[in-house]
């Protein structure tokens, strides 16, 4: 049975399905919408024709929107269809560097800050006659400023009160830098997904001989701060972990952070083992590419990097020559933010797509349905596994 046939679909929509992608997340919110047109025109519901399920069944459920800019560079929202009584789900993706527009004459590349203004836009554009709104921010913005050390702004949390004071009802992210910012909107609904199954998924699918035990694998964090999800996977797959610990030095400031001294290493043998080093984001990648090394120093075997968010921020040659030089065998990350066609075509990367899930939870959400089975995939990743066992997985 699938995770879908388990849901209720029987009660009573919240309100009409509405879902705005964003201009950065267009690709993304086009696959999700295709997963609901299909599954809604599938479902044989005795209560479809009723007034309570008017609007129930459609040809798409992406609304027209946009966020045109004049000359000077300032913008507006604009919706192009009512919106009144709609369950919204606005889709966006803050690191998405690839779209431009015209700032009096030079070509401007959008910011984060200019993904979550234009996210403003279109709540404003609503003027609250929207039943619900979501906003479902896959990377966080502004996740990574999310607590305090000196005279600093604390801005994650600031955008957060500022979404909620807007009439946002609930945010969903995913794979949050730090959790605990949840407590900047204490009153409202906050998730932060992690896309576990979806790794696991990638990786049986696209390498066939792996042993999932503690004798020939083990689940490895690149520093303290990502240990939970690092722990919870190796529980989940019954392998040991390791964790490697940042030493910073803290007297010096270069580029807005300490420099790291040395990577730590907290763990028993890695000899031999495949190895799966696992955190929420590549930026530059640096910090991966030096624990992969000190991994292949302790003798490791095949080394394979899983990481939600893929942003290589200073591009993918230190990973190309990684790659070259067998120090990674595989890097796996998901579609939730841009994925340049570069490194979509490199023969290392396995790309995790996670518009299913959303879909999965939109429908839920939008039935007033618990999502907490979807937040625990360890019953599908157990599945996944007898699977894999048995030669049984397909793509």
């Amino acid at each position: 049975m699938s995770q879908r046939d388990e849901m209720n679909y029987e009660t009573i929509p919240v309100g009409s399905l509405g879902i705005i992608p964003l201009e950065g997340c267009k690709t993304l919110g086009q696959k999700v919408d295709e997963y609901l047109v299909k599954w809604r025109t599938e479902r044989d519901s005795e209560h479809k024709t009723t007034i309570a399920f008017s609007g129930y069944q459609r040809d798409s459920y992406i609304l027209g929107a946009k966020v045109p800019r004049f000359g000077s560079g300032e913008a507006k929202g604009i919706i192009s269809e009512s919106v009144r009584g709609d369950d919204l789900y606005l889709l966006v993706d803050v690191a998405n560097y690839s779209l431009t527009y015209s700032l009096c004459g030079y070509t401007n590349h959008m910011s984060p800050d200019d993904h979550y203004q234009d996210l403003k836009r279109i709540i404003a554009a609503v003027g609250g006659k929207a039943r619900r709104i979501t906003v479902i921010m896959p990377f966080l913005y502004e996740s990574r400023q999310h607590k305090r050390s000196s005279r600093e702004s604390l801005d994650c949390a600031l955008a957060l009160q500022e979404l909620v004071n807007m009439g946002v009802d609930n945010i969903i992210t995913f794979d949050a830098h730090d959790p605990r910012v949840q407590n900047a909107i204490p009153l409202s609904g906050f998730e932060t997904v992690q896309p576990a199954y979806q790794f696991i998924k990638g990786l049986l699918n696209n390498v066939p001989d792996l042993k999932i035990d503690s004798e020939h694998m083990m689940m490895i964090s690149p520093d303290e701060g990502g240990m939970s999800r690092a722990v919870y996977l190796a529980n989940v797959l019954g392998i040991d972990m390791g964790m490697f610990y940042k030493r910073r030095d803290y007297t010096t400031i270069i580029n807005g952070r300490n420099p790291i001294v040395a990577h730590e290493f907290l763990g028993s043998s890695v000899e031999g083992k495949d190895m799966l080093i696992i955190d929420d984001m590549i930026s530059s990648g640096e910090s991966m590419l030096e624990v992969a090394e000190e991994l292949k120093r302790r003798k490791a075997g095949r080394i394979f990097v899983l990481s939600t968010f893929g942003l290589f921020t200073n591009g993918l040659e230190k990973f190309d020559e990684a790659y070259e030089k067998g120090l990674i065998d595989r890097v796996l990350t998901t579609n939730l933010v841009y994925q340049t066609p570069e490194l979509l075509s490199r023969p290392y990367y396995i790309n995790c797509d996670l518009s299913k899930y959303i879909a999965l939870i939109i429908d839920n959400l939008n039935h007033d349905g618990s999502i907490s089975s979807l937040l625990n995939p360890n019953k599908r990743i157990q599945t996944l596994l007898e699977k894999y066992k048995k030669g049984e997985l397909s793509k």
